[in-house]
């Protein structure tokens, strides 16, 4: 049975050319273990860039992906010339299939980079990223031209061109390689000042066989001091420019994605094709031994779904399950991830290849635990750790605001469920207070593991149906038992993997593990224990079980947002309407593709509202469909982070309920920290586009998500502009409708006198958002028909 899709390649890094005009010598292509660039062509024949394109373009039509990164590399890639440059920009982009979006980029020294050079990539949209070390003493450590002048002058004449406001829209950033022995703050500064839009600081390639310097007098861990210290600067600023290292580690804290391959567990969807034609593995893993890249495949004879299926690529995409034991039980391991594959490699018999810590283990270790600044757990209390007062303080006023105009940014998003983890975590406290302190074992791993391996915990506790169980005891039904109160505490234990167990109840012969999955079970309580391997669950009868029969499916989108789809957690019937059964392999499939076309439409349609939905909609529970012709989702108020859906005819269905349901997330979660209105109006509101009227709370709460609906509709009647047809008529009829409505619950809100001073400043901002679609001007037709659509509803 298949458990997981294989995820598609969708980064592409191709040689333009073998050869780089500096010496530096920290050059992991030229001055580390690997010597094949000698042996290939100094650039990249036109019939193997064509071919590329081809692979490329086949893989993404065979996997639909929404969108693919090529970026132009070398050596020195503008050393192939304006020319070549050109023919391969062209082919690439002509190649891809109707709805995939080319992310084209080159990176560069930027020593050759001219006026001429950055016309062309205006016209190209290419992508331009710059490495740069720092200040000139930094830079000139390891960066020079092989006569031993400095390139510091060329680079700063690059980035000020870059920075150009012709050019500004293609500056992707610098990357800076640390050197312990250059001045952190220098370095930092210098880069600041330059206004980058995004940094990236590299630890520079090392293995176990040639490990990084460590000076004297810098103490154990200088690179994770060296971040730190940066860290500190770039956060003291207000986080001036993206750093992909720093936000990898926030973002797999809390359990999401990382950003890079270098931290975290999500599977590498990288490839490298060189200058004859051959496909390699990543780049760094020049680093580790002549060779090592290789994968014996060329572009020629062997598609991008062979090259996926090299066991060198599989082994970057296994997850915790390709670490060696020593990472499995370490408890910053799903941020860390192992650290850099190439960084992991030991040449010698004690521990030969990749099946080791990185060679900067102690530095990440550190490093994250610097980032995450967390302390012990909170006595007998439920796990407390990362979490933020229950006050309207847990938002700053312009993040108030964000919100109350509809949008959201993602840190706004993030400072929302870090809101709604504190409140699991009490209302997890309340309901085992509540049940007589039973099954107290379950409680101690809790948060004994809280201590030890906080991001297990966090992870789990921030799974949407965690609070479910809770909400329900505290409602009075305790027909569930505190089984998923163990099972929770038996997930964190797998997941923190340092040998602890917990007894689980088993009923109806499935044993449930938030966030992992399900295995078949007989009835009975099954002890599970999580181990550096994996875990084992001993059942009642004595059998032993040591995998998922059903993972939980995790379906990897463009962009860096992962979202599980659920259809094994017992509590995932939080919403209103029924759930499907588990997804057969077909059914799966039609839902990755689903998805990934509706995510790219939200992030071309809908970026304000896009921006949140990767910060905060982990989950889509898949749900049965409704009668024929009616679509169905829904938002569980206990369930942040998760929407249920019965997947829709087509992706621009999909795209429109996951942006309508996760306003109802998200204005969920704010009623959880302000009250907009008061609690005690009992009266009844029409809304408008229903026939039965609604609390306070049910108006509220179907205007914000219609401002989504609103939106939606508005940006594809400005895509229709001019076209006939019955998509353009059908979208400006539902504009007219939902814009009219929306605008009129508002007004209702408004005038209800009920809302607070925050309820009032919610109903100021959806007016705001909501104006300027009420001037788009429409044709007739369109106003007649929402009219008598509108009609239609009222006595339906």
């Amino acid at each position: 049975m298949t458990t997981r899709i294989p995820p598609p390649l969708t980064q592409f890094v191709v040689k333009m050319h073998s050869r780089c005009d500096l010496a530096c010598d920290h050059c992991y292509v030229y001055e580390h273990a690997d010597s094949s660039w000698r042996a290939r062509p100094k650039v990249i024949g036109d019939e193997i860039v064509a071919k590329a394109a081809e692979r490329i373009g086949e893989h993404a039509a065979a996997h639909r992906l929404p969108a693919v990164r090529v970026v132009l590399h070398g050596g020195e890639p503008l050393l192939a010339g304006p020319d070549r440059l050109r023919r391969a920009a062209e082919a690439f982009r002509a190649a891809l299939p109707p709805g995939c979006a080319l992310d084209l980029r080159i990176h560069t020294n930027g020593v050759l980079l001219s006026r001429a050079f950055c016309s062309l990539f205006a016209e190209l949209d290419v992508k331009v990223g710059i490495s740069l070390d720092g200040d000139r003493a930094a830079n000139d450590r390891h960066r020079r031209f092989a006569d031993g002048r400095s390139s510091h002058p060329q680079v700063l004449r690059a980035v000020a061109l870059l920075s150009e406001p012709a050019y500004r829209h293609l500056f992707a950033g610098l990357l800076c390689t640390i050197d312990v022995e250059n001045d952190p703050v220098a370095v930092y500064r210098a880069l600041a000042e330059l206004r980058p839009p995004a940094v990236d600081f590299l630890l520079p390639h090392a293995t176990w066989d040639e490990p990084p310097k460590r000076p004297a007098g810098q103490g154990p861990v200088p690179y994770a001091d060296w971040l730190l210290t940066v860290h500190r600067l770039w956060e003291s600023d207000g986080r001036p420019f993206a750093v992909r290292t720093f936000e990898s580690v926030h973002r797999t804290l809390r359990g999401f994605s990382s950003l890079t391959e270098s931290l975290g567990l999500e599977p590498s969807d990288l490839a490298v094709l060189e200058t004859d034609g051959t496909f390699e593995q990543a780049d760094s893993l020049k680093t580790a031994y002549d060779g090592a890249p290789a994968t014996g495949l060329n572009v020629f004879a062997h598609s991008l779904d062979d090259l996926a299926r090299h066991p060198g690529i599989a082994a970057r995409q296994s997850g915790l399950a390709g670490l060696g034991a020593v990472c499995r039980t370490c408890p910053v391991v799903r941020s860390c991830g192992g650290g850099l594959y190439a960084h992991r490699y030991r040449s010698d018999d004690g521990g030969g290849g990749f099946d080791n810590p990185s060679v900067y283990c102690g530095d990440l270790m550190t490093l994250i635990n610097g980032i995450a600044g967390k302390g012990g757990s909170s006595g007998a209390g439920v796990p407390a750790q990362g979490t933020e007062p229950l006050l309207p303080a847990a938002l700053t006023s312009s993040q108030l605001d964000e919100l109350a105009r509809g949008y959201g940014s993602a840190d706004t998003v993030r400072a929302l469920a870090r809101s709604q983890l504190a409140l699991t975590r009490a209302m997890l406290a309340a309901a085992w207070d509540a049940s007589g302190q039973g099954r107290a074992e379950a409680w101690s791993l809790l948060t004994s593991l809280d201590a030890s391996a906080p991001a297990a915990v966090d992870t789990v506790l921030a799974h949407p149906y965690a609070r479910a169980w809770a909400a329900r005891r505290l409602a009075g039904d305790l027909g569930t038992g505190l089984g998923p109160l163990a099972a929770l505490a038996a997930a964190a234990a797998v997941r923190a993997g340092r040998g602890d167990a917990a007894a689980v109840p088993v009923r109806g012969g499935w044993l449930h593990l938030p966030t992992l999955g399900r295995i078949a079970v007989p009835d009975g309580e099954a002890v599970v224990t999580g181990t550096a391997e994996g875990f084992t669950v001993r059942a009642a009868d004595g059998s032993v079980f040591t995998a998922l029969d059903e993972p939980l499916w995790r379906i990897r989108l463009a962009g860096g947002w992962t979202v599980s789809l659920e259809d094994t957690d017992p509590l995932r019937d939080s919403h209103d309407h029924p759930v499907s059964d588990r997804l057969p392999d077909s059914e799966l499939l039609n839902w990755t593709g689903a998805l990934r076309e509706a995510w790219e439409l939200l992030g071309r349609d809908l970026p304000p509202y896009a921006e949140g939905i990767r910060a905060g909609l982990t989950t889509v529970t898949p749900l049965r469909p409704g009668p024929a012709g009616r679509d169905v989702s829904s938002a569980a108020r206990q369930a942040f982070g998760a929407v249920g859906i019965a997947r829709p005819a087509t992706a621009p269905t999909l795209a429109l309920l996951l942006a309508h349901e996760f306003q109802h997330v998200k204005l969920g979660a704010v009623l959880d920290l302000l009250d907009l209105y008061d609690r005690g109006d009992d009266r009844l509101y029409l809304a408008p586009w229903r026939p039965d009227p609604r609390p306070l709370e049910g108006l509220l709460q179907g205007t914000y998500a219609h401002l989504a609906v609103t939106e939606y509709w508005g940006t594809r009647v400005l895509a229709y502009d001019g076209l006939a047809g019955g998509p353009a008529d059908r979208a400006r009829r539902e504009f007219a409708l939902w814009r009219r409505y929306t605008a009129e619950a508002v007004e209702r809100l408004a005038g209800s006198g009920s809302l607070t001073a925050p309820g009032l400043r919610f109903a100021d901002g959806m007016r705001t958002t909501v104006a300027p679609w009420l001037a788009v001007p429409l044709p007739p037709a369109a106003e007649q028909a929402a009219d008598r659509a509108r009609r239609e509803r009222a006595t339906a």
